[in-house]
């Protein structure tokens, strides 16, 4: 695994070239699998943050968790010992945990819903948070809507999943929906995943179909219900130590190249559902609709657990996604 470049290394590093400009290296970590659209996007962002400082900046991308996973990413860009990440709400709210009020069951109708929602007010007050927290949020990627995989039989409303144990992400809002379903959340890394699955030691998980294809994860399941059950968007964010070490310019070229890769991703993103379900039907794997109305009303006392916690946020963020709606 290549070093992590330590707060001072990042704010004073200099590398000279043949041409004698200063460059800069910056490290992006993620923990999506090649041909996902997370991977792509950072690649993308990378060359355009490249172009845009006329080679002064290099981004330095490591996928699949290869600098750590999201939990280690957020807590090394805290530090200042990691630049960026494009990484999860899940991991992303046990710092700030406001972030996974985007989160809640049912919440949006749609991607670009979701994306005006988080685009508007509510963007901007979940950045203000994470600087609190010494983060930089660049821009809202997405991460899909999500569904249940697993391999015992299709889930077609709750009571489906009463005693089946269920991958979560490690984030509060994911395990309280599974638990209000009346699955056993059990919390793991995404990169421990797909072992997990191929093992037995839990019976699903649930991804949006983009994750699922990406980290071949259907090789290991029989069944994908089509559960939409909520929204999660990938947060690129940058260390607010290394962010306050640029120039202006450079911070205007990295939030620049942040939003534009993340058009990218979004629309990646939007047409990947229908390609996808096809791949893996081929694959063998087994798809099914749900009565989504039963999961909705199984979990409407997730809303008032977390208005309990952020009342003003949550009708904030509910108020948006209603009058956004397509």
């Amino acid at each position: 695994m290549k070093k992590l470049i330590s707060s001072v290394v990042v704010a004073s590093s200099i590398i000279v070239t043949s041409s004698a400009l200063a460059q800069q290296t910056l490290q992006l970590a993620h923990n999506a699998a090649e041909g996902n659209p997370k991977w792509d996007a950072s690649e993308l962002f990378a060359q355009l943050v490249e172009e845009a400082t006329d080679g002064e900046i290099n981004v330095d991308v490591g996928g699949n968790a290869q600098y750590g996973d999201d939990m280690e990413a957020i807590s090394q860009m805290r530090l200042g010992t990691l630049a960026l990440s494009a990484n999860s709400q899940g991991a992303t709210s046990s710092v700030v945990p406001q972030f996974a009020i985007l989160g809640l069951p049912f919440l949006f109708d749609s991607l670009p819903t979701a994306w005006r929602v988080m685009d508007g007010e509510v963007g901007e007050e979940l950045k203000r948070l994470a600087e609190e927290e010494g983060l930089v949020l660049l821009a809202f990627w997405d991460n899909g809507i999500r569904h249940i995989s697993n391999s015992v039989k299709p889930i077609e409303s709750p009571e489906d999943l009463k005693g089946m144990m269920i991958r979560t992400p490690p984030d509060e809002m994911t395990v309280d929906i599974f638990e209000a379903m009346g699955a056993s959340a059990t919390p793991m890394n995404f990169a421990e995943l797909y072992i997990a699955l191929q093992q037995g030691v839990v019976d699903g998980q649930e991804n949006p179909l983009m994750n699922i294809y990406s980290s071949k994860l259907y090789e290991v399941q029989d069944y994908i219900s089509m559960t939409g059950h909520k929204y999660e968007p990938t947060l690129v964010m940058m260390s607010k130590m290394v962010w306050d070490s640029l120039s202006p310019e450079h911070q205007e070229a990295i939030q620049e190249a942040a939003l534009e890769a993340g058009e990218f991703n979004r629309q990646a993103s939007l047409e990947a559902d229908e390609e996808l379900k096809g791949r893996m039907i081929e694959a063998g794997v087994e798809f099914n609709e749900v009565d989504q109305q039963s999961f909705i009303e199984a979990t409407s006392s997730v809303y008032d657990a977390w208005r309990e916690q952020y009342p003003e946020l949550v009708d904030m963020v509910v108020e948006a996604a209603q009058r956004n709606a397509q």
